[in-house]
């Protein structure tokens, strides 16, 4: 089984174009309606119009506000340091700054994460992967190719 998440957006391009720059992903769709992100030739998630219905109705209503109430958009990223290099450059608005989790002592995942929001305000964490924190993880050479 793989996760496949979908959101609603007010404009697919512009949030299209704002993921790839975040996640160093690429869009495998395109258009207004709708669009796929994929990373290492996995999806990763969808972006959907919320006005247009397609054969399935309406997904969602763009006037039930926050967006992903409840949700958090949560990617595993293995080049942490560069994904908040890009953050800083975009100016993502930070919901959370960067911080090890759990904040002290031993146990959890022992990474790093960063809480944000994307340009229609959903939740959007990127972390680094499980056991990264501890200081001697450091990114590779061919991480940021």
């Amino acid at each position: 089984m793989r996760p496949q998440p979908l959101i609603c957006v007010t404009d697919v391009e512009a949030s299209s174009r704002w993921y790839q720059r975040l996640l160093g992903c690429r869009g495998a769709h395109g258009g207004t309606q709708y669009e796929q992100l994929v990373k290492d030739g996995q999806l990763i998630l969808q972006l959907h119009s919320f006005d247009v219905e397609h054969h399935h109705g309406p997904i969602g209503n763009r006037n039930d506000r926050p967006y992903g109430n409840g949700v958090l958009l949560w990617f595993e990223v293995e080049d942490f340091d560069a994904v908040m290099q890009r953050v800083a450059e975009m100016s993502v608005e930070i919901v959370m700054p960067r911080h090890r989790n759990p904040p002290d002592g031993s146990g959890g995942p022992n990474h790093w994460e960063c809480w944000m929001r994307d340009p229609d305000g959903y939740t959007v964490v990127v972390a680094s992967p499980y056991g990264t924190a501890d200081g001697g993880w450091h990114p590779g050479p061919d991480m940021f190719v």
